[in-house]
């Protein structure tokens, strides 16, 4: 979660036994009576998803709503079983809050079943050195409990025993946003899925930004926007989320807590948080999916280390901006919808939260941009292939030719893998 600053959490907390659940406590809350939505398989490649989009833009699922909440209360003894007694090789993922475990349960009763019986699930663990746990833990539980909207991960139960505390989510196939980003090897993401991940992400925030009390998330990056099988966004990990302001207040006042390199300057500096202190963060991993680039890197080269203080003034610059994109997406991407994405980052990250746009305005540039399909400019990659394939069809009409001969006719010209940046 990044260094925080602030009182000590106070761990003697008992959680009451009055029912029905009601945000501010936690009863004894029956199974869920639904089965969570399940996404399709694993096999689906960021260049093979289906768009899901009409008229240039995508399915709008900008509608949530606020539900009683109805959680399982697992037991521990559940949990162990459900994952093989949290095996090393069912981690998902850590972070600040503890370890995520891959498990799997019945889709009717939540009973813990047998590896690939039921369905996958997502066990979050709390780390016993973790001073916040609790805190966070009671967080998620209140925000996630009661919120309902396709972008943002479902909560299914919670358990506390033995001085744990565990949370169990719908399982995301794709995993972190993070990890397609920055983790190697990994599969690139298109143009187009990058902009249907930030719109899903967008859309997430939108909902929680108009709710009936807004919601400030307060902890927006790569690591905490996950993907289903079909690369659609859902916003997780509400452990730092806080109510926004109330009786006509633009901010609130609260200990600094967050992750350096998206935490808003405002924010970090004085402790007043705004709404528009997401959209802040929401404008910093826009540009780490416009760069593929994390926000801060102290590998990088002197200077560079923060992205947006590096990556700022080339945003508002086409020959500069060319040369900071993502090399992975081999130019194939529409000029035109790069520059509209750099100039709606430069508004996000704008000093003061008075000038950023509200989410849902960022939701509408978004979705215009989605809109633009412009034919990209072949890369230089396939310009080789091509070219490969031109000097095979001459040799094989002119066999006894030398292959070398090739030079004067073919266009390839053995360069690198990824394309070189014009000046």
């Amino acid at each position: 979660m990044g260094n925080c600053l602030g009182t000590p959490v106070n761990n003697h907390y008992s959680p009451p036994t009055t029912n029905p659940y009601t945000p501010e406590t936690f009863g004894n809350c029956s199974k869920h009576p639904g089965v969570p939505s399940t996404s399709s398989s694993n096999n689906t490649s960021p260049e093979n998803v289906s768009d899901g989009v009409e008229n240039g833009s995508s399915k709008k699922e900008t509608s949530g709503k606020i539900i009683t909440p109805n959680l399982k209360m697992f037991t521990l003894a559940e949990l162990k079983s459900a994952t093989r007694n949290f095996r090393p090789d069912t981690v998902l993922g850590e972070g600040g809050f503890g370890r995520v475990f891959k498990g799997w349960i019945d889709e009717k009763t939540y009973a813990p079943s047998k590896v690939g019986v039921g369905m996958a699930v997502a066990v979050k663990k709390s780390n016993p050195d973790s001073i916040q746990g609790l805190e966070e833990w009671q967080s998620e539980v209140k925000f996630l409990g009661k919120f309902s909207h396709p972008n943002l991960v479902k909560l299914l139960g919670y358990c506390w025993e033995e001085k744990q505390f565990l949370l169990v989510y719908e399982y995301m196939q794709k995993g972190s946003l993070e990890n397609h980003l920055f983790r190697k090897g990994a599969e690139p993401l298109p143009w187009d899925v990058r902009l249907r991940v930030s719109i899903g992400a967008a859309q997430g925030l939108a909902f929680l930004h108009t709710s009936e009390k807004s919601v400030i998330y307060r902890d927006f990056k790569t690591s905490n926007i996950l993907l289903d099988g079909d690369y659609n966004a859902k916003l997780s990990d509400f452990g730092l989320a806080k109510l926004g302001p109330i009786n006509g207040n633009s901010h609130i006042t609260t200990r600094v807590m967050g992750t350096y390199g998206y935490a808003a300057p405002e924010y970090v500096a004085t402790g007043h948080l705004y709404v528009k202190s997401d959209v802040y963060g929401f404008g910093v991993v826009l540009l780490e999916m416009l760069t593929g680039l994390r926000a801060l890197d102290t590998n990088r080269p002197t200077g560079e280390h923060n992205l947006v203080d590096w990556a700022k003034p080339s945003l508002s610059d086409k020959r500069k901006l060319k040369k900071i994109m993502d090399p992975r997406l081999e130019e194939q991407y529409p000029i035109k919808g790069a520059l509209q994405t750099a100039e709606l980052i430069i508004n996000c990250l704008e000093s003061d939260p008075r000038n950023r746009p509200s989410m849902e305005k960022v939701l509408e540039s978004l979705e215009k941009i989605y809109a633009i399909r412009e034919k990209p400019k072949e890369s230089k990659v396939k310009n080789q292939k091509q070219g490969n394939n031109r000097r095979q069809e001459q040799h094989s009409a002119y066999p006894h030719r030398s292959p070398l001969h090739s030079k004067n006719g073919g266009s390839g010209n053995g360069g690198s893998a990824y394309p070189v940046r014009s000046a």
